[in-house]
């Protein structure tokens, strides 16, 4: 049976690590030390760590990954494999194992190399995703290609549901690449086209700006932060008060209606939201989160503070 070392941190992981302790003989997790958490503060294990002891796993949550290199190596492990583990592997680390380290990335690579695929993919509005195997090399995921596995993106998708798919689609990749190695057959295919990136989202990405804007563009990056991850889309009031902008649509409008200034609310359905203009065309809001309150439908934060047809809501 092969010998596999598994590193990851987040619940995004955690199906993989269960996946490859099925397949293979898993002899360590690799992850990030306990973190402060909740109202006390006390040390908290990630999701992986937490799931590992739970299946008997051994565990090691290095604070400087590089100390813990010359112990990987002499475990003398056939696999690595890493799922949002979110540290750069230098060759030392690479060669401490016989076949090399695979990591699964959420897009169609050299598409959104990055530490954010899925966003971006949503923010620009793509109509396709998807997951990539590769063999980790030391540059800016752009090693060799073990298997890739497409997945559309609907229009009613957001983070949230295509992490869904494609962790769906990942699970199925990853069966094939352990099944083809174990065969014998290892897979490296260069990667081929235009390399876009996919950064880390940063507090100005999350930002959403009435003005300059289109509704799409809005749309989009709802969509893209709809998680919470890190942090929700956002909008500013004419008062200053920051709200979270929690689900959006693109419902059809009568364009022949007259026109407002950007960031007016132009019509209210009861029980539901309201529409608001925008640098172009129109967005219609459902669920917010006003500062320092819970989420709510945005019928009811409009009933709440008596907002109407013409009244400027957003900046």
């Amino acid at each position: 049976m092969l010998k596999t070392i598994f590193f990851g941190a987040p619940a995004i992981s955690v199906p993989f690590l269960e996946q490859l302790h099925s397949l293979t003989e898993v002899i360590l997790v690799v992850t990030r030390p306990d973190r402060p958490a909740g109202r006390g503060l006390n040390l908290t294990p990630c999701p992986v760590k937490k799931r590992a002891l739970e299946l008997g796993l051994k565990v090691i949550s290095p604070e400087i990954f590089k100390n813990e290199v010359g112990y990987i190596s002499s475990l003398k492990a056939d696999l690595g494999l890493a799922v949002a583990y979110g540290k750069i592997f230098k060759k030392p680390a690479l060669d401490a194992f016989k076949l090399g380290i695979i990591n699964i990335h959420f897009s169609l690579l050299p598409q959104y190399r990055g530490a954010a695929p899925v966003q971006y993919a949503l923010f620009e509005g793509r109509t396709q995703s998807g997951v990539t195997a590769f063999w980790i090399d030391e540059g800016l995921d752009s090693g060799p290609i073990a298997a890739q596995n497409k997945v559309e993106i609907s229009p009613q998708d957001n983070e949230i549901t295509l992490f869904e798919k494609l962790t769906i689609a990942a699970e199925e990749t990853l069966q094939k690449v352990i099944d083809d190695i174990i065969n014998g057959k290892i897979i490296k295919t260069p990667q081929s086209g235009v390399a876009t990136f996919a950064p880390l989202i940063e507090k100005q990405d999350t930002v959403l700006s009435f003005k300059t804007m289109t509704a799409g563009q809005i749309h989009n990056i709802v969509r893209g932060l709809a998680g919470g991850v890190p942090a929700y889309a956002k909008a500013k009031t004419p008062d200053g008060i920051t709200v979270q902008i929690l689900k959006t649509s693109l419902k059809p409008f009568n364009t022949a209606a007259r026109r407002y200034q950007a960031g007016t609310i132009i019509a209210v359905e009861r029980g539901l939201g309201f529409f608001v203009e925008c640098y172009k065309e129109v967005l219609f809001i459902e669920n917010i989160r006003p500062a320092g309150k819970t989420a709510m439908s945005a019928w009811d934060y409009a009933n709440g503070k008596k907002l109407s047809a013409g009244k400027i809501i957003f900046t």
